[in-house]
Formats: C-alpha cells, structure tokens, sequence
C-alpha cells in the first residue's frame, strides 16, 4: 500500500512539474508547409502555398494544454504557380504585401480534445486586421530523428473570411472563404 501511494506521489509530482519544450518549426528542411485553397468562381478549387514563414511552438504531450504556438508569414511569399495570378493576389486587391508584408499568428488558449486532437485558438493578423481564429490540429508523431535530434508533428486546418480581414474583391459567392492547410514539423531545442 505504502509503495502504491509513493508511486502514485511521484507520478502526480511528475505531472504537475512537467514543463513543455521548445520547438523551432524546421522550414529550412522544408517539414512544414502552409497551404491554402479557395474556390475559384465556385467551378474548381485555386491551391498555393506560402513560400516563406517561420515559427515556433513549445509542447509537452502530458500538458498540451500549456502549449504555445507563435508564426509569421512572408505574404510576399505566396505562391499560386501562376505569376500573374500572384502578382494580382500579392497587391491592393488582396493580400497588399508591400503594405502589409507578414501575416502572424499567436495562439492564445489550447484544448486538449484527447487522442492527440487539439483546438488551438488564437490571434491570426492578415491585411492589417486581427481576428481570433480556431485551428483543429493533430499530433502526427514525435520522437528521435536520425541526427540525434528531438521533433514532432501536427497537421491542422482553419477556414477565414475575407471580409473578415477587410479584403472584399468580389470572386463570387463560393469564393469568400479561404482554408489554410498547416503541416508542422518542430525540431527541439
């Protein structure tokens, strides 16, 4: 009985002094990716990418609900694969990179929906504007990679108004709403 209320102190102690680790999101590898897609006149989906953004996050699989996650984007960086689609998505219209050159997100709370599922809410600031977002994230995996090195994974997915953010080129009805596809690959530090 003694032995079992000791270890049951020891775990509880473990638990309650578990600190979440630094991660830094390994673009350089290009592990992560940030996608997009919208619906074009509401005939097909336009899918891209932004080519340049950094962050990081700390987590601890025992207390994610501590977790923090903070990204920047290069909107500059957008890439559709077609240059004169870009360039238009990259000006006044749309994105105005040259006035509002990053997008940025800062988690403000963490929900643990269990079996490696999260809701990670937070401040998303695009085109000048922030609203409160909602990313439905899961833990793909973590552990040793093969250079010695500590990572893990998520994958997640938001949907954001346009309007939302004060851009309001009218694509048509079916084109007022973008998703964003994250993949996260964190190297700890």
């Amino acid at each position: 009985m003694k032995k079992t209320l000791l270890a049951a102190s020891l775990l509880s102690t473990l638990a309650f002094n578990s600190v979440a680790a630094d991660y830094v999101i390994d673009t350089k590898g290009a592990h992560a990716s940030i996608n997009f897609k919208i619906q074009h006149l509401g005939y097909s989906w336009l899918t891209g990418r932004f080519n340049d953004f950094n962050g990081k996050f700390s987590y601890d699989a025992a207390t994610p609900t501590t977790s923090k996650v903070n990204v920047t984007i290069n909107t500059g960086s957008f890439d559709s694969n077609h240059a004169d689609r870009d360039k238009h998505i990259k000006g006044e219209d749309f994105l105005h990179a040259s006035k509002y050159p990053e997008a940025k997100f800062v988690s403000t709370k963490v929900e643990d929906l269990g079996t490696g599922k999260l809701k990670i809410i937070g401040d998303f600031t695009l085109h000048g504007v922030t609203n409160s977002i909602v990313i439905e994230a899961s833990k793909i995996g973590e552990g040793q990679d093969p250079w010695k090195g500590y990572r893990v994974g998520f994958a997640g997915t938001t949907r954001i108004a346009l309007a939302d953010y004060g851009i309001t080129y009218n694509l048509g009805p079916a084109s007022t709403y973008v998703e964003l596809e994250l993949q996260v690959e964190g190297i700890k530090q």
